[in-house]
């Protein structure tokens, strides 16, 4: 982690880097319990802890009135299990979340009774495109996580906190396919325990967009939110487990 806090912040001094090592462990303690108390917390409780922002809330009802479904783009920033509560609770739209089963029968059984408590529904990663042209009838909104490690040479490659990245295209593409608007959901901490959520429009008409435009946007929108507050963002996962190989078209 200490590695991967090096290169993203080459400026920073040791001291520095040792600061937010250290707000990024105090974070993932807090992160483990706000997790688990989903489990319990009753909506009135949730509401009060991860608060919308008033004009997302117009943005998102305005695309719900005209018959919208979209495409929302989140990183593993703050605290995203509330975040999808929050949007559940507050917004009309019908919330489906991408997730990879876990091994353990017990874990993903909590997992998925966590995340579907709000009322959100859960898509399993290898059905992705076929679940959402099925429930492409009904007013939704599907959310893929922006910081996920494709297969790389599967993947779009560029740069993201100063290092060669590769990044699901995805996203883009299904976007680009549906015709599902494209916007980006923020999760901002206020103090320990309590967030704000905001969501922009990053992309009304995804078929007009060039290849990799959406995906290089979504994919700084989160880097310049770790930049302003680098300690909640999920550092100890492998994000950079892959190097780029030769042979792959240079798409940076």
């Amino acid at each position: 982690m200490i590695e991967n806090l090096k290169n993203s912040f080459p400026e920073k001094s040791t001291e520095e880097i040792k600061k937010i090592s250290k707000e990024y462990f105090k974070y993932l303690c807090d992160l483990m319990l706000e997790t688990l108390k989903t489990l319990t917390m009753s909506k009135e409780e949730m509401m009060k802890r991860c608060v919308m922002d008033p004009k997302s809330i117009q943005l998102m009802q305005r695309l719900y009135n005209e018959n919208k479904n979209l495409v929302l783009v989140v990183g593993h920033y703050g605290n995203w299990e509330w975040a999808g509560a929050c949007f559940s609770y507050n917004l009309d739209y019908k919330l489906y979340v991408i997730y990879k089963p876990l091994a353990n029968k017990y874990f993903d059984r909590l997992i998925y009774q966590m995340r579907s408590r709000p009322g959100t529904g859960l898509i399993a990663f290898k059905d992705v495109l076929r679940s959402m042209i099925k429930h492409k009838d009904h007013l939704n909104v599907t959310a893929f996580i922006a910081d996920q490690t494709p297969h790389p040479d599967s993947a779009y490659w560029t740069t993201f906190l100063n290092q060669d990245t590769p990044v699901f295209i995805g996203t883009e593409k299904i976007a680009q396919k549906l015709d599902y608007p494209v916007v980006y959901s923020s999760i901002k901490k206020i103090k320990r325990g309590y967030y704000s959520l905001s969501i922009d429009m990053l992309f009304e008409q995804p078929k007009d967009t060039n290849e990799g435009e959406i995906t290089i946007t979504h994919t700084k929108k989160l880097e310049n939110e770790i930049k302003e507050y680098p300690s909640i963002w999920l550092w100890s996962h492998k994000r950079w487990k892959h190097k780029r190989s030769g042979k792959l078209e240079d798409r940076s």
